[in-house]
């Protein structure tokens, strides 16, 4: 059943939630890079335009980026079926786009037997929601506009988004 592109991984012949067997599957070096993007509106941009945003709970960027990284490590207790791994490496980074955006990147890599596609989107998203409580005091209209996947590569089958910027 996983052979197939058609059919969903994660349920057994009897349409049951299942872990996938990843057991025979060769071990090679994977990685994964998504993108969330959070329009925080002009006002929160500037304030942020020449460096972090200081608050009572700390930097935001900062702090985005600490629960973006702890998130990705911890993507098997929140996310069901998904296996555990042991991350090599993950990074966050956080740039300023416009109009009055903060573009979020995860790159989450492993050296194993499955992909970290959901360890990257676990961190952006995190990352990204952390961005959105910390700037909340000073507005509500904030959005979370758009999470996915960059890339991946390692796996079966290698994956680039055609508009990656």
């Amino acid at each position: 059943m996983a052979d197939s592109p058609s059919k969903l991984t994660h349920l057994n012949a009897a349409g049951q939630p299942a872990m996938v067997d990843v057991g025979a599957k060769a071990v090679t070096r994977r990685v994964a890079r998504a993108r969330s993007r959070v329009v925080v509106g002009a006002e929160i941009l500037q304030l942020v335009q020449h460096g972090d945003l200081p608050t009572r709970k700390g930097p935001v960027f900062q702090t985005a980026i600490l629960a973006g990284i702890m998130a990705a490590k911890k993507t098997a207790d929140l996310i069901p079926l998904c296996h555990p791994l042991g991350l090599d490496d993950c990074q966050v980074h956080i740039t300023i786009a416009e109009p009055a955006t903060v573009v979020i990147e995860c790159t989450a890599s492993v050296t194993g037997k499955t992909g970290v596609e959901m360890e990257a989107l676990t961190g952006a998203s995190v990352a990204a929601l952390t961005v959105y409580d910390m700037c909340k005091a000073l507005s509500h209209n904030i959005v979370i506009q758009e999470t996915r996947l960059l890339s991946k590569t390692g796996g079966k089958q290698d994956f680039h988004f055609a508009d990656d910027e």
